[in-house]
C-alpha cells in the first residue's frame, strides 16, 4: 500500500521550500504536517516565526506563508511501513512535480530539507529531471526533526534551522 502526501502550503509569495520526504502515520490521519506531537517541527516554528504547535493548525500554516515559507515533500507517494524515513521503499517512491511547483513560485531561492533522507530522495528522484535554473538552486539541509532523531538536543537543531531560515528569509 501506498501512502500518499499532501498538496504543497505556499503562496504566491514563497521564498523558502521546506521539503519533508513523507507524512508520518500520525500525519496522514490527522492530514496535517507533522502532526506527530513528538516532531519537533512545530516547535521549532514556533520559536521562529510565532508558529507554534499551540495554535490552531491552520493559523500555524498561514503564518509560515505569511512568512514565505512553503511546505511540501520530496514524495507524492511511496510504500512505507510504519512512519520512519529509513523504511521507504525507493523504488516506490513517485516524486511530486517540483519542477512545475518551482515554475509557479519563481521567488523560491532555497530549499530547505527536513533532515537527510528528503535531500537524498530529491538528490535521487527529483533534481536530475529539474531545469538547469533549478538544479543550480540552493539548498540546506537541516536536522531532522522527527522524534527518530532524538540524539541532537532541540535547541541544537533549532539553532541549526534558525541560521538557515533566517538568514535567507
Amino acid at each position: 500500500m501506498h501512502d500518499t502526501g499532501f498538496p504543497p502550503i505556499a503562496d504566491a509569495h514563497a521564498r523558502i521550500l521546506i521539503l519533508g520526504s513523507l507524512p508520518g502515520q500520525v500525519s496522514l490521519q490527522r492530514q496535517q504536517y507533522y502532526a506527530q506531537p513528538q516532531n519537533a517541527f512545530w516547535k521549532i516554528m514556533g520559536r521562529l516565526f510565532d508558529a507554534g504547535p499551540e495554535l490552531a493548525y491552520a493559523e500555524r500554516t498561514q503564518r509560515l506563508v505569511e512568512n514565505g515559507i512553503a511546505l511540501w515533500d520530496v514524495c507524492a507517494s511511496a510504500q512505507r511501513p510504519g512512519s520512519l524515513d529509513a523504511a521507504i521503499v525507493h523504488s516506490s517512491v513517485v516524486p511530486n512535480d517540483l519542477a512545475a511547483f518551482l515554475a509557479h513560485h519563481p521567488g523560491i531561492g532555497l530549499i530547505g530539507f527536513n533532515g537527510g533522507k528528503a535531500a537524498e530522495l530529491y538528490r535521487r528522484r527529483v533534481l536530475p529531471d529539474l531545469p538547469a535554473a533549478a538544479q543550480a538552486m540552493r539548498t540546506a539541509t537541516l536536522p531532522s526533526t522527527s522524534p527518530a532523531h532524538a540524539a541532537m538536543p532541540f535547541e541544537v537543531k533549532l539553532t541549526r534551522w534558525a541560521a538557515v531560515l533566517q538568514t535567507s528569509h
